[in-house]
This record gives structure tokens, C-alpha cells and sequence, in this order.
């Protein structure tokens, strides 16, 4: 059921990677928000769960965001049902396990760098033309702190996701005479179970106890003391995908609980200051 009154109320968007964490609360808020959502996966089965559980407000295509023809497939099956494109968000992908330097696969390197962020130039490639034509959109990216510093991901995955921060910035500028917005969301320390490799790998009693651990263990890290939830990256996504954002462009928007702005805690830069001035 959309709500005619809400936030995105007439637009019509596409959610990549939207059967799991972060793409799945995007995709029920925006049609709670009054958006039809075109949910675009690889899990038939959840995707088609999810769509009927959201009734018109949604449907569902099957979609493997490396490959061309299905993306474009997509996006042509997204505007033959609702007449229009204003929203893309790419946020399908995962990344890799972290290994050394002297382990570096150039297999798995083609593979992820492809889905993390080749993905997103095939996206636009055919979402861009539609927009700029409406002369209006909304792209978001879904980047990660990652891409900012060094949070113990791997390698490819930080560079995807650093060289997606910045794409974001390129494509702003090449589209903002049409009015089309492009903007990142940068995610840090959301308890999903992508950590794990996603929900398939576990039963349902399994995921909750490691999302239990991870929140906990998240949550000991950040300077706010609380784990981010799929629902706030969700939540970012309106904002952007709104029009009440449409002077916002070319924007890296951190959603991480203060953790990349905080070098150190209070208490250690108290102590700091402390060793400082005993030196002066």
C-alpha cells in the first residue's frame, strides 16, 4: 500500500540488491513513502515475496547488475509498467574476505571491482538517458566508509567503493544542467548479515544470534554507542530520493554513527592534550 501523501508520492524507482538488509528496508520505505518500487535481485523467491507483500506498490525483476542485458532489460520493464524513471538506487554487491597483498587474485579482482562499481556505470548508462530527459532524477550510490579510510575491509572493496564516492562526484556534474541529482550514501557498521554472506548461508535462528553478536560488538565501537540498522541507510535514501533534497548533489552522505569523524575518543584526545601541554 503507497500513501499518496508521502515523501516520494508519484515517483517511480529502482532498488538493486533489494531481497536483503539495506535494499530491503529501502524498498519497503519508499513505498511506505507512496513510491512504486521496482526490486531488482538475483533471489527470484524473496524478490517476488517481497513484491506481493507490498501489493502495487512493487514488483520484482530478476536482475544480475554485471550483466548489460538485464540491466537494461530492467530499467525498459520499469518505464513500460510506470511510465517513468526518478529514482536509482544502486546498492546490489558484496565484498570479498580480506586477504594480503602477496594473495592478490586477479579473478577476484575483475569479479568484485565489476560488481561494486561497474555495475553502477551499467545502471546509469541506461537510468542517465530517461532522467535527462524528464529533466529530473534522483541516483544514489551506495558507497561505504570504506571508501574514506581504512576499516578493515579489503583492498578491492575500499577501492570500489573510494572509486564509486568519486564517480558520484563526476556524474553530478555531467547531469546537474538536466536537473538529474547524484548523490552517495556512505554506510559504516550496519548489522546485516552480509558479514556472513548473506542470509542464504544460515536458518533464520542462526542469523538472528550472529546479528545479535554483531550489533553488540558494533555498537562497543562507535562513538554513539549504537549499531547502524539497514532502516537508517533506508531513511537517508528518502532524504535524497525526495524532492525536499533538490539542491543536494555530488554529495557523500556519512551515515556511521560518527565514526570516520572521530580520530580518537573524547577521553583519549583529553589525554592527548594532557601529554601535549606537560611538554610545552
Amino acid at each position: 500500500m503507497t500513501d499518496a501523501n508521502g515523501r516520494l508520492a508519484g515517483k517511480v524507482a529502482i532498488v538493486t540488491g533489494g531481497t536483503s538488509g539495506i535494499g530491503t528496508a529501502t524498498v519497503e520505505m519508499f513505498a511506505a513513502e507512496g513510491a512504486r518500487v521496482m526490486l531488482a535481485a538475483r533471489g527470484e523467491e524473496k524478490g517476488q515475496a517481497i513484491a506481493k507483500r507490498l501489493g502495487n506498490a512493487a514488483a520484482f525483476i530478476r536482475t544480475d547488475v554485471t550483466d548489460e542485458a538485464q540491466i537494461k532489460a530492467m530499467v525498459g520493464e520499469t518505464v513500460n509498467r510506470w511510465g517513468r524513471l526518478d529514482v536509482l538506487v544502486n546498492n546490489a554487491g558484496r565484498g570479498p574476505a580480506y586477504t594480503e597483498i602477496d594473495n592478490f587474485d586477479i579473478g577476484e579482482f575483475q569479479r568484485y571491482v565489476m560488481l561494486l562499481l561497474g555495475s553502477c556505470f551499467l545502471c546509469l548508462k541506461y537510468a542517465a538517458p530517461i532522467m535527462k530527459r524528464q529533466n529530473s532524477g534522483s541516483i544514489i550510490n551506495i558507497g561505504s566508509t570504506a571508501g574514506v579510510t581504512t576499516d578493515g575491509s579489503s583492498a578491492i572493496y575500499s577501492a570500489s567503493k573510494a572509486g564509486l564516492i568519486q564517480a558520484t562526484k563526476v556524474w553530478a556534474t555531467e547531469l546537474a544542467e538536466y536537473r538529474v541529482r547524484v548523490n552517495c550514501i556512505s554506510p559504516g557498521a550496519i548489522a546485516t548479515p552480509i558479514f556472513w554472506g548473506g542470509y542464504d548461508t544460515q536458518d533464520p535462528e542462526e542469523n538472528a544470534r550472529r546479528l545479535e553478536q554483531l550489533a553488540e560488538n558494533f555498537a562497543a565501537l562507535l562513538p554513539m554507542k549504537q549499531v547502524g540498522q539497514p532502516e537508517h541507510i533506508a531513511s537517508a535514501a528518502v532524504y535524497l530520493a525526495a524532492d525536499e533534497s533538490m539542491h543536494t548533489t555530488g554529495h557523500n552522505l556519512m551515515v556511521d554513527g560518527g565514526n570516520t569523524a572521530m580520530l580518537r575518543t573524547r577521553s583519549e584526545l583529553i589525554e592527548r592534550r594532557k601529554k601535549i601541554a606537560r611538554g610545552m
